[in-house]
């Protein structure tokens, strides 16, 4: 399998996301630890703590909280979906900036893609599988 090629921009190193319906990139740059998604705030832009918490795992997992800045741009899917697309995104601009850090990150199963997505629905059912109630008589 060939190497992955390194996605340095002027700015600093790219990476891409998915997870459920969300897409998400990701620019790392050297800095002093300031997220921000969408242009704003990780506080303002996602309610809760813990899907914060969940997205900076990469990054507290090797120590460098501090010493990056992140700027991400993700579209799609519901504020759970797009975390775990920035958190896949980091950590593919991590592997890309130092491939050392993939075996780390890849024993905590942050390097691969979670594929489960919503199954679609289908013709003579309520959803993709509650079939109409049976009835005998």
């Amino acid at each position: 399998m060939p190497a992955k090629k390194k996605t340095k921009t002027t700015t600093g190193f790219k990476g891409l996301g998915r997870r459920k319906s969300s897409v998400a990139h990701v620019i790392l740059t050297e800095g002093t630890g300031k997220i921000h998604v969408n242009k704003k705030t990780l506080k303002a832009y996602f309610p809760n703590d813990l899907v914060i918490q969940d997205l900076m795992q990469p990054l507290v997992l090797l120590d460098l909280a501090k010493q990056f800045d992140v700027e991400a741009k993700v579209v799609g899917g519901g504020f759970t979906g797009q975390a775990g697309a920035i958190r896949l995104a980091i950590t593919n601009a991590l592997v890309a900036l130092n491939p050392e850090y993939k075996p780390n990150l890849k024993t905590k199963h942050l390097v691969t893609r979670d594929q489960r997505v919503k199954e679609r629905k289908k013709f003579g059912k309520y959803g993709a599988r509650r079939s109409p109630q049976f009835t005998k008589r």
